[in-house]
Order: C-alpha cells, then sequence, then structure tokens
C-alpha cells in the first residue's frame, strides 16, 4: 500500500514539474515561441558623445516608469552593430537609423548576403542629419576637397560609415579616395581639434553635442552637398531626405544645405505583443517627458514616417488605434 501511495505521489509531481515547464503559469505574457518576456531589458544606443545615448537614457526612464519593467540605455557602436545585437538576443530594443535597418533585413551594403529577419520596427524618432565636419580654416569647402584627405568615416559597424560611403559615391568617390579613419563621435572632434584629422562624417540629431564641444574652442564649418547630388543621392537611396542645419547652429553664419536619415526604434520579434504595445504607447504618449531636446521631435504623427520594415505586432495594434495605419 505504502508503495502504491508513493508511485502516485512521484507520477502527480512529474506531472506537475512537466505543466511547470510547458508554460502553464500564468506569470506574464510570452513572446515568441512562447517566453517570457523579460524582467530587465536593455536598450541599445550609440557612443556617449552622440545624441543616441542621452536620448536612449531619457527615453529608458520612460519605459521604465510606464511599463515597469527596469529598462537600461546602453552604450555601443550604433545602427549596424545595434541591428546584430538584436538579432542574436543580446537586447531587446535599439536605436537604428532607417536606412541600415532597410539593409538589414534586405540584406544589403553591411549585411549582404547575412539579411535579418526577427527584427521589427516600433517608429521613427527624428531626422538625423549627415554632417561632414571640418575646421573653418581647414580649406575643405566641398565633398571632392576630401579626396586625400584624413577623414573620420564613423565607428565600424555605424550608419555614419554607409552613409560617408553612398555620399562618397555619389561624387564619384570611394574609400579609397580618402584616408578613412574609424573613429567614433568624440575621437573624431577630438581629433580635428588635435590635427590628426581633417574631417569627420557624423551622423546625429542636431546639435550634435560632440560638435558643440569642438566648435566652443574652434570655428567650425560643415560640408554642404550641393542639390543637383542631394537630389541624386535620394533618387538612388529614398530613405534620404533633403536637410537645412540652420544658420547660428555650432556659431555657424549660413545655413547649410545636407541630407538626413530618420533614427528608429527597432525591437526584438520575440518580445510580446502586449509588452511591446505598452513600450510604443509609453514612448509616443509620454514625449512631454523625455528630459533631451530631440523629445520635442518625436510625435505620434510622424512614428511610423520613414519606416521600411514590417512593424512588430504590438506597435502595429497601437498605430491602428491611434488611425496612423490601416
Amino acid at each position: 500500500m505504502k508503495k502504491n501511495s508513493f508511485l502516485a505521489l512521484s507520477m502527480i509531481l512529474v506531472l506537475s514539474l512537466f505543466l511547470a515547464a510547458c508554460g502553464g503559469g500564468d506569470n506574464g505574457s510570452s513572446g515568441e515561441g512562447g517566453s517570457e518576456d523579460p524582467k530587465l531589458m536593455s536598450m541599445l544606443t550609440g557612443g556617449t558623445s552622440g545624441t543616441y545615448y542621452p536620448l536612449g537614457g531619457a527615453m529608458a526612464k520612460v519605459i521604465t516608469d510606464e511599463t515597469g519593467i527596469q529598462t537600461d540605455a546602453v552604450s555601443s557602436n550604433a545602427s549596424a552593430d545595434n541591428v546584430i545585437a538584436l538579432s542574436e538576443g543580446e537586447a531587446e530594443i535599439a536605436f537604428v537609423q532607417t536606412d541600415v535597418m532597410a539593409n538589414a533585413v534586405e540584406g544589403t551594403n553591411a549585411f549582404e548576403g547575412k539579411a535579418v529577419d526577427n527584427v521589427l520596427a516600433i517608429g521613427s524618432l527624428y531626422p538625423e542629419t549627415v554632417q561632414i565636419v571640418t575646421l573653418a580654416d581647414s580649406g575643405i569647402s566641398s565633398v571632392e576637397d576630401l579626396k586625400g584627405k584624413k577623414v573620420s568615416v564613423g565607428a565600424p559597424g555605424s550608419g555614419t560609415y554607409v552613409n560617408a560611403e553612398q555620399i562618397l559615391e555619389i561624387h564619384g568617390m570611394t574609400m579609397e579616395d580618402i584616408d578613412a579613419q574609424n573613429l567614433d563621435f568624440g575621437e573624431s572632434t577630438g581629433g580635428i581639434q588635435d590635427g590628426n584629422i581633417d574631417a569627420a562624417f557624423i551622423t546625429s540629431g542636431t546639435p550634435t553635442g560632440a560638435v558643440d564641444g569642438l566648435s566652443a574652442t574652434n570655428p567650425v564649418s560643415i560640408v554642404p552637398i550641393a542639390q543637383e547630388k542631394v537630389d541624386e543621392l535620394v533618387e538612388k537611396y529614398p530613405y534620404y531626405a533633403a536637410n537645412t542645419i540652420p544658420a547660428g547652429t555650432y556659431g555657424m553664419e549660413n545655413e547649410v544645405n545636407t541630407v538626413a536619415v530618420l533614427a528608429m526604434l527597432a525591437v526584438s520579434k520575440d518580445l510580446s505583443e502586449d509588452l511591446v504595445y505598452n513600450i510604443t504607447k509609453a514612448i509616443y504618449e509620454n514625449t512631454d517627458a523625455i528630459s533631451h531636446a530631440k523629445g520635442e521631435f518625436i510625435t505620434l504623427e510622424t512614428a511610423t514616417d520613414g519606416i521600411g520594415i514590417d512593424f512588430h505586432p504590438g506597435a502595429e495594434k497601437y498605430f491602428k488605434e491611434e488611425g496612423l495605419l490601416d
């Protein structure tokens, strides 16, 4: 009798463990594949001297406050590396340039032959201006003048590198025509100030902290892109848009014509619809709580602009409710 009771108890215990392993509990929403949503989320940003990192910190606080899930902004090499990290499950949310995200899904440029299929969109944030930074007395007044010069083209894996490559291409140049340096924003402006490099491509919302810092000690110039080249670039790569840096920025007397892409938030496909819905709602309904100058450019009305990939079902649900998607 005791033997039979022990056997029955053992079977009940095994069955209980099996049901628990199959996710029989109700301790939160589940993502794709049945995995529970995380208790802690990482938001990949960019270098500490750019816009992504401080803005990411402000946005991570909003997400934490509104969803109850601790979200931390993490410095990184920015766009391309961020997409790879998301696809490999190393983070949950990331800042990405719209052009880089499109390349990742299409398997082009830095993602040639290795397309990403498990990263989706939350929404767009603000224009990111391509700034070709140099000193006012450098003698560099056009993109063609960069030939033979030491030029920073961004940290390895960054969207800035792709922008530099495409802008050089439109001007009949390649990376071989310059002495390319792979530096982040802070290293770039430091190199310009020290005379170690001549110019730097910096793709970031304006004003950019690192360039502001340089302009405090040296007169700065942003190299313009001629209108016909802007038109040619936009025609070949539609995720670009014409953009103007206003007079007075970095102490410059005149406005500068250039181009911009959009900053966006991308997210792991594995997060649940409910969680991403709440993240999306938190961001676009609390932009006044984003304690960064770029917060004013983040609006619900422009949240779906420039997105060339699929939205996460949670973001799609929110935008449909708000009448932004059919």
